[in-house]
C-alpha cells in the first residue's frame, strides 16, 4: 500500500465542524484508483451477531460512558478483562484531555494486541465513550445519553472479533484499538475538541514507527437501517481499502447496507489518525439520512439507546470485516 501521499493531502485539506460535522472536501479530486482486483472467496468463521448484541448491552448496562465517571471506570476495566480473557495483550494508554468546557478528563485508549510478536498487521478501532449531553433532544437536553450506537455498536463488533479470533486463530498481526474521548466535542467549535483519545495516541503510538497495513475505523454501526456510504476523507487516503471492503460486502450480500456512494467528509477519529500518525485510515460509519440528521435520528439522542440495535447490521458489518481479516490472513505475505 502507497502511504507517501497522505501528509500532503491532509495538510492541504481544510477542517471545518458544523452541525453535525458533516465536512466538504476541497480541491481537487483525487485520482481514480485503478480497478479493483476480483474479490477472491475468503474462508472466514461466520460472525456472532447474538454475542455482539449481548456486548453492546453490557456496555449501555454499565451507564454512559463518560469520562471521570464510575460506569466509565467499570467499563474500562471490563473491556480491559474481556481482551484478555480472549488471549489479547492488552495495553491501557491512560492520558488526561481538556474538554472544550474546561474539565479535565481522565480517559484511557485501551489497545488490545492479537498476535503482538507479527509484524504484518491490521489495525481496527472504534471509541467506547458516550456523548455527553443528549443536545439534539427536546428533553433533558444535558442529560449524558447510552450511546447503544454511537459508541457502543462499534467497541462490541471489535469484542466479538476478539473472540473469534481466539477461536479461529490465524497468522496476521491485529491490533484492536477503542478510542476514548471521541463523543466530548462541540458542535459549533472546531473539530479538535473531537477525537481526543485518536489525537493522543497519534501523537503518542503505543509502539515506535507502528505502522499497520491497513487501518479501519468503526462508529455507529450496530443501528437498524444503517446505511454506509464510502466516506469522503477515507476515499482520499485509502480508496482502494474502500472499494475492498464494500465489494467483500456485496459479495457477502451485503449491498443493502455498503452502498457504493460517495458522501462528504467526516470529522472523526480516522481524521487525525491519518494527519497526526500519517496512517491511512478509513471509516465505516451510517449516514443514513439528509439533512439535519445524516447520521439518524437517534444521533446524540437519549432514544440512542438498545431499542435501535439491530442484530442484522452487527452482522453485515461484522462478517464483512472478519472476511476482510481473514482475507489478509490467507494471502501471500510481501
Amino acid at each position: 500500500m502507497a502511504y507517501v501521499l497522505i501528509g500532503a493531502l491532509l495538510v492541504s485539506t481544510v477542517f471545518a465542524v458544523i452541525q453535525p460535522f458533516l465536512m466538504s472536501i476541497g480541491g481537487p479530486k483525487p485520482t481514480p484508483p485503478p480497478p479493483t482486483e476480483p474479490i477472491v472467496k475468503v474462508e472466514a468463521p461466520p460472525f456472532n451477531a447474538d454475542s455482539a448484541f449481548v456486548f453492546v448491552q453490557k456496555q449501555v448496562a454499565f451507564g454512559p460512558r463518560v469520562p471521570n465517571t464510575p460506569a466509565h471506570q467499570k467499563c474500562s476495566a471490563w473491556f480491559a478483562n474481556e481482551f484478555k480473557r480472549y488471549g489479547l495483550s492488552v495495553i491501557s494508554q491512560k492520558f488526561e484531555a481538556t474538554h472544550f468546557k474546561g474539565t479535565q478528563f481522565n480517559a484511557v485508549n485501551i489497545i488490545a494486541q492479537y498476535r503482538p510478536e507479527l509484524p504484518r498487521r491490521i489495525l481496527l478501532a472504534a471509541h467506547w465513550d458516550s456523548r455527553f449531553q443528549a443536545d439534539k433532544d427536546d428533553k433533558n437536553k444535558t442529560a449524558p445519553i447510552d450511546g447503544a450506537d454511537d459508541g457502543g455498536s462499534g467497541a462490541a463488533v471489535l469484542l466479538e472479533i476478539a473472540r473469534t479470533l481466539a477461536a479461529h486463530p490465524i497468522d496476521q498481526g491485529v491490533d484492536l484499538i477503542l478510542f476514548d474521548v471521541e463523543d466530548q466535542g462541540d458542535d459549533n467549535g472546531e473539530p479538535e475538541t473531537w477525537c481526543l483519545g485518536s489525537q493522543y495516541w497519534a501523537k503518542h503510538l503505543h509502539k515506535a514507527g507502528y505502522m499497520p497495513y491497513s487501518s479501519v475505523l468503526l462508529d455507529m454501526v450496530g443501528a437498524k437501517d444503517a446505511r454506509f456510504m464510502k466516506e469522503g476523507i477515507s476515499m482520499q487516503v485509502a480508496p482502494q481499502t474502500v472499494d475492498k471492503i464494500w465489494a467483500l460486502a456485496s459479495s457477502l450480500g451485503y449491498s443493502s447496507y455498503f452502498i457504493p456512494e460517495t458522501r462528504s467528509g467526516i470529522t472523526d477519529d480516522h481524521v487525525f489518525v491519518a494527519r497526526e500518525a500519517s496512517i491511512p485510515m478509513i471509516d465505516i460509519i451510517s449516514t443514513p439520512n439528509e439533512g439535519d440528521d445524516p447520521f439518524g435520528r437517534h444521533h446524540h439522542r437519549h432514544s440512542d439507546n438498545m431499542s435501535v440495535i439491530d442484530k442484522n447490521t452487527l452482522k453485515a458489518v461484522g462478517q464483512t470485516m472478519l472476511a476482510f481479516l481473514y482475507g489478509f490472513s490467507q494471502s501471500p505475505k510481501s
